[in-house]
């Protein structure tokens, strides 16, 4: 019994950070892509045009392009994927594409963390005035 009341304490704290997690999540979305208007999905992507995504969260990867911003929701959370993660994507041939593979290090590290996939690409532009 005197156990369960540090736990609960515990339990609560994970959850306030979480939540503060996912509200910085959504603001650093919204920032992305504020006064920008999403247009039809897409498979793939010349990498070099692309460069390094922004990480937002674990699923949202924020590719900047010239005139446009690509958002990449991937099928499924990426353990490891923050801030500090450096993301390596396995290329095959010359397209980055939905389904392809990446993965993550984390700065100062060699150790390769698990590989995640990618979905589709959202372009997202500025309405022309």
């Amino acid at each position: 019994m005197t156990f369960k009341l540090p736990l609960l304490a515990l339990l609560f704290v994970a959850a306030g950070a979480m939540a503060a997690d996912s509200d910085r999540d959504s603001r650093d979305l919204a920032k992305a892509l504020a006064g920008r208007t999403a247009g039809k999905p897409f498979d793939c992507v010349n990498p070099s045009w692309a460069g390094s995504p922004q990480i937002i969260g674990s699923r949202t990867l924020i590719y900047h392009e010239t005139g446009r911003v690509l958002r990449n929701d991937l099928p499924d959370a990426c353990p490891g994927l923050d801030d500090d993660s450096i993301i390596v994507s396995e290329v095959h041939g010359n397209q980055l594409c939905r389904g392809d593979l990446f993965y993550t290090l984390q700065r100062g590290s060699q150790i390769p963390g698990p590989r995640c996939r990618l979905g589709k690409f959202t372009p997202y532009t500025k309405p022309k005035s």
